[in-house]
């Protein structure tokens, strides 16, 4: 015959781990899930930063080789000198520029930076090639004749990125090609810039710049660059996908994955680079191993800690245990119950106790990690709400707008001068004034409206307003937020002036589309700049101005 005290031991100790197993088990897993997929699409939301960054270097550099183009063929000089002066001027702005050089139509450099392959043909390079046809951006290509001409302290074989257009005469024939070679090395820069801010909290982070072309490797680790990298991530990404999975790369380990397309920018079409973001999954992961490990602790010593109560339980305490089994049943089916509390017998009072803390501090780390949840939603530099917080808030506020009554202002910021700031007192400096700009901007959000840091010193001010008063509440709100930022800055002990430009769009007004609206807002941001910075541009005004052009 079984004794009572080993049946109830035995029954104790079953119930509990069924207890924490079934608790710990919805919890962990609702929880990691959850958890899982915020960290996946952190990776990729820096990935996709990357990608926006290097499409809107191309474009910019791209542009500015046009409007010296336009330049050429406004002069219509024939004279070599004042030709060899614009090509210097461009370069000596635009360091990333190694070398700008005009052709004739045949082919041979008539004017060059630093006088570089002037009396060369070069008729047969893709870049006179191509350009002599149209505007042409060539992919990354290490450099043949360049890389025995140009300065190269690492010894490192130099690439570059094309750019080539044909410059026309007044007759509106072409007379030659402007061409000009990017360094690769910008790419890094922008590199550092996107994971420096993440290297504190983000750890093992590796960037990657695939070739749509090939698949090859153009930026990552040197051991790996110009190598073929055939995985999930760079095929799905070079389909148009933005997003992340868990996978195994060709060094045989697993990393989690973020992946984003580079479909150019504004009117760059793009060379269709794919970025990956890689993390080693045991270090994206160990939170939640870290989680699980902690349910499985609290599992074992409850489970002792309840075998031992049940050592001293008598056939009295049955019916406790029922209504204890009957509350744990309904917690397994989802229903928000508590263990109840039996002080009749001091065992049974102790065991509905120990319950009840379990629950709780089960319940507290569901908390946690909702907790975890609201960090993953902010900038953490800055503190401001990033952009996975702007498209939840978004899908939430779109929702419930009322189309016909009200309309959404999209205010695009942009610093002017925290370049500066950044190149003549550090990057430490910078971030601090980041987050001082960061608290202005708080100052006038009003509840209902949103202040999102896109990246670097790029920022995004939603307000929420009627339509019949939004034009006159974005201006008013845009002049207070260029007066804030006039005012002078102290950040640590230096004295820093800054000014702000400000792009603004209106949604549904412009575009139902708030990924349009947004690029619409830059544009008009861009305006600013382009109009003596410090200022700011309605959607409107930027059509008026195209109009009268």
């Amino acid at each position: 015959m079984i004794k009572l005290r080993t049946i109830l031991v035995l029954t104790f100790t079953s119930f509990v781990i069924l207890l924490t197993a079934i608790i710990g088990t919805l919890l962990s897993n609702r929880s990691a899930v959850r958890l899982q997929n915020e960290i996946g699409q952190s990776l990729s939301s820096i990935a996709y930063q990357m990608s926006d960054k290097l499409d809107s270097f191309m474009w910019s550099r791209a542009g500015e080789v046009e409007i010296l183009a336009s330049m050429m063929e406004m002069e219509q000089t024939q004279e070599v000198d004042k030709t060899q002066k614009l090509l210097n001027q461009l370069k000596a702005s635009f360091p990333s520029f190694s070398w700008v050089g005009f052709m004739d139509d045949h082919g041979e450099v008539l004017a060059a930076t630093d006088g570089i392959l002037v009396g060369n043909n070069i008729a047969e390079r893709p870049v006179f090639k191509e350009g002599i046809k149209g505007k042409f951006i060539g992919d990354v290509h290490e450099g043949v004749l360049l890389s025995k001409l140009l300065p190269n302290p690492t010894g490192e074989p130099l690439q570059f990125v094309d750019i080539s257009l044909p410059v026309q005469g007044k007759s509106g024939t072409t007379i030659g090609v402007l061409a000009a070679h990017l360094s690769w090395e910008w790419s890094k820069e922008v590199q550092r810039t996107i994971l420096e801010p993440q290297k504190d909290h983000i750890k093992d982070l590796e960037l990657f710049i695939i070739s749509k072309a090939d698949s090859t490797v153009l930026l990552g680790p040197k051991n790996m660059v110009g190598e073929k990298l055939n995985i999930s991530s760079v095929t799905k990404s070079q389909k148009g996908e933005n997003d992340w999975e868990v996978e195994e790369w060709p060094n045989g380990k697993s990393y989690l994955t973020g992946y984003a397309y580079g479909d150019g920018y504004l009117n760059y079409e793009g060379l269709g680079w794919t970025v990956l973001v890689r993390q080693p999954t045991d270090v994206a992961f160990s939170s939640m191993s870290q989680m699980m490990n902690n349910f499985i602790f609290i599992g074992i010593i409850a489970s002792i800690v309840f075998a031992t109560i049940g050592w001293f339980l008598a056939e009295t305490i049955s019916r406790p245990i029922r209504g204890i089994t009957a509350a744990a049943n309904q917690l397994r089916s989802g229903s928000n119950v508590t263990i109840p509390e039996y002080k009749r017998f001091a065992e049974i009072h102790s065991l509905s106790t120990s319950l009840r803390s379990l629950v709780e501090s089960l319940s507290r780390s569901e908390s946690a990690l909702g907790d975890m949840k609201l960090l993953a939603e902010k900038d953490q530099l800055t503190g401001l709400p990033n952009r996975i917080a702007l498209e939840r808030y978004l899908e939430e506020t779109i929702e419930h707008l009322d189309l016909l009554f009200e309309t959404l202002a999209f205010m695009y910021i942009d610093l002017d001068g925290f370049k500066k700031v950044n190149d003549t007192l550090g990057h430490q400096v910078g971030d601090l004034l980041l987050q001082k700009v960061a608290q202005r901007l708080l100052v006038v959000t009003k509840p209902g409206n949103i202040t999102v840091r896109l990246g670097g010193d790029e920022f995004l001010l939603i307000l929420r307003s009627s339509q019949a008063v939004s034009y006159q509440e974005s201006l008013d709100l845009a002049e207070e937020i260029i007066t804030f930022m006039n005012k002078p800055f102290i950040v640590d002990f230096n004295h820093v002036s800054i000014g702000c430009s400000i792009g603004v769009a209106f949604y549904p007004l412009h575009d139902p589309n708030v990924g349009n609206i947004i690029r619409i807002a830059d544009e008009c941001l861009y305006r600013s700049k382009q109009s003596g910075k410090n200022r700011v541009t309605f959607y409107e005004e930027h059509q008026e101005e195209q109009h009268d052009s």
